[in-house]
């Protein structure tokens, strides 16, 4: 089950890497689903994981207080306008731009009634 774990922890921090990039696949909710599975697996990437200058600050943040940083709240609201922006120059129906209005409007009044870190 550790193996498993493990590989489901790299995934996660895999998919979490790529959600840096990617506008649409958010890195937090990963990175906490890796430092889940590496916390049940391996102490020592679990270690790495908390520990990492950039990924760790947040997944503490989350752990103690529930809270997402400023930042974070302003990149991943750039980032779903941006989607929004694209969904529309691209000519999408508007049957999915009303579902991404929606779905993205809930995203982010999740994300900005989150505490501050």
């Amino acid at each position: 089950m550790r193996f498993l774990y493990a590989a489901l922890g790299l995934l996660s921090l895999g998919l979490a890497v790529i959600g840096i990039v990617l506008p649409l696949l958010p890195t937090v909710p990963f990175l906490l689903l890796a430092a889940f599975f590496f916390a049940n697996s391996s102490e020592r990437l679990h270690s790495w994981l908390i520990n990492h200058r950039t990924f760790g600050p947040m997944i503490l943040d989350w752990n103690e207080r529930g809270a997402i940083r400023p930042a974070a709240k302003k990149a991943a609201t750039v980032s779903i306008a941006a989607v929004l922006l694209l969904s529309l120059i691209l000519g999408a129906p508007s049957h999915v731009v009303l579902i991404q209005v929606v779905v993205l409007t809930a995203v982010l009044t999740f994300i900005w009634t989150r505490p501050g870190a």
